[in-house]
């Protein structure tokens, strides 16, 4: 079975959680937002940033839309 990240991607990965565990990630662009507060959040920024580099990483998952029904008359 094909990894689904690539080596170097993970490696992006694991530097973001360190540094959230440590207690220096922060958020934002320029790292001017907040500080994060969940591994979560670290693993998502590891991520993104690993997509900017164009490493393999698996494409961001879409957010559900509702949509609405139309009642019956």
């Amino acid at each position: 079975m094909a990894r689904k990240y690539s080596r170097s991607a993970s490696k992006d990965v694991e530097r973001e959680v360190r540094a959230y565990k440590k207690g220096t990630l922060r958020s934002g662009k320029g790292g001017k937002g907040g500080k994060v507060k969940s591994r979560k959040q670290a693993i998502a920024i590891g991520l993104s940033e690993a997509r900017k580099k164009g490493k393999k990483v698996p494409k961001k998952k879409a957010a559900k839309r509702k949509t609405k029904r139309k009642s019956k008359r």
